[in-house]
């Protein structure tokens, strides 16, 4: 639905009902992803497109329905069958199939919707959860993340439900991917079994590469096939050039505290200091360690550890700020070459994110994928400001 996030969140603050078709499954060469949406107002409005004019014209009618009946959800698939006696009466003409979820929308009944438009359409991370699959008095509730996940508001109809998507939504969120999962079902889960459509909003997160250096070039390359925004920063331009970062977003030239301190930071932001270098990294890093980024790491030997731990204290920096700091960088993978660093850093920085250990799986026993702590609810709001 963000591709229509502009029109639902006037409706939402009109307070006007709609009815909301979504793309929740695609196959073949569909024209739309999941997640695209059409919505249908009360005086016959229409806005969006869920496939480039093929089968709008039935979604509108079943939107309509819907409306006028306060009805149900319901599911409709549109595709083309193989054989020529068998082909749908609307039916797509690449030859691919798609699943459309379409549901009435009050906005007085799920009030957290407008607050999760609103923060789409000023461009702040947001994740929306809605319920595609599962018990029908269930379908199409939806639950929000804002910011960084570690809030949420409204509920798709249990505690236990809500933090079974909640973790995994958060991870979505973090990487600004619109995904399909699934949870439920089981005793360590939540009785029912969903199907659960995550919608996101997130700008990539950015990764702060200070130093010019072999390590920072392989490390940019990396940072960048795992979504972030890179930027490499140094403050000598001969080495600070777009010719040797091809794969950063972009290449400053200027002192590494200096840049930091205008730089926007948010709790997704990773900073990887490269230069081992004193001038550079005491003052750098007595910035970065007080700004409320999700991962700091420094590069050096154990007897440059703890130089450059003792001369951050003796710039003010507190004991439980040396603490954020993860030094020597990377996890001991046993890493030589800059390619090798630049994935024993990345490591890191995943397990870090997600509060993992960085231990083999085979040294560990129970689930893979363990459940995470519930995000603190929000607060319900009527309106959005």
């Amino acid at each position: 639905m963000l591709n229509i996030a502009d029109t639902l969140y006037a409706w939402c603050r009109e307070a006007r009902p709609f009815a909301l078709a979504t793309v929740v499954q695609v196959s073949g060469s569909a024209p739309l992803p999941p997640g695209t949406a059409l919505a249908v107002d009360a005086d016959g409005q229409v806005v969006g497109s869920i496939s480039g004019g093929c089968v709008e014209g039935a979604v509108y009618d079943l939107c309509q329905q819907i409306l006028a009946d306060r009805g149900t959800p319901a599911r409709a698939r549109f595709g083309y069958s193989d054989s020529d006696s068998d082909a749908f009466a609307v039916g797509l003409t690449c030859g691919g199939e798609i699943e459309v979820l379409v549901q009435h929308v009050d906005p007085a009944d799920q009030p957290h919707l407008t607050t999760a438009l609103e923060a789409i359409t000023q461009d702040r991370s947001i994740a929306l959860a809605q319920i595609i699959d599962g018990p029908e008095h269930l379908l199409g509730r939806t639950l929000s993340l804002l910011g960084d996940g570690s809030e949420y508001d409204g509920t798709l109809g249990s505690p236990d439900e809500d933090r079974a998507v909640v973790a995994q939504a958060r991870a979505l969120l973090r990487a600004g991917r619109t995904a399909r999962i699934d949870v439920g079902g089981d005793r360590d889960m939540c009785p029912n079994k969903l199907s659960i459509l995550v919608h996101t909003h997130a700008a990539p997160p950015r990764m702060l590469i200070f130093g010019a250096v072999d390590f920072a070039a392989a490390l940019s390359q990396t940072g960048s096939f795992l979504g972030y925004r890179v930027t490499v920063c140094d403050a000598r331009p001969v080495f600070a050039t777009h010719a040797r970062f091809p794969h950063a977003d972009e290449v400053v030239v200027d002192w590494p505290h200096r840049y930091l301190e205008a730089a926007e930071v948010d709790a997704r932001t990773a900073i990887c200091v490269l230069t081992h270098d004193a001038k550079f990294d005491i003052p750098l890093l007595s910035l970065a360690l007080s700004l409320p980024v999700g991962y700091i790491g420094a590069m050096g030997s154990r007897r440059t550890h703890e130089d450059r731990n003792q001369r951050l204290r003796g710039a003010g920096v507190t004991t439980a700020q040396l603490a954020r700091l993860n030094s020597p960088i990377g996890l001991d993978l046993g890493a030589h070459t800059p390619e090798e660093t630049a994935i024993s850093i990345t490591a890191e920085i995943i397990a870090h994110t997600h509060h993992r250990t960085g231990l083999p799986l085979s040294h560990g026993t129970g689930p893979i994928h363990h459940r995470e702590s519930a995000a603190r609810p929000r607060p319900a709001h009527s309106t959005a400001g």
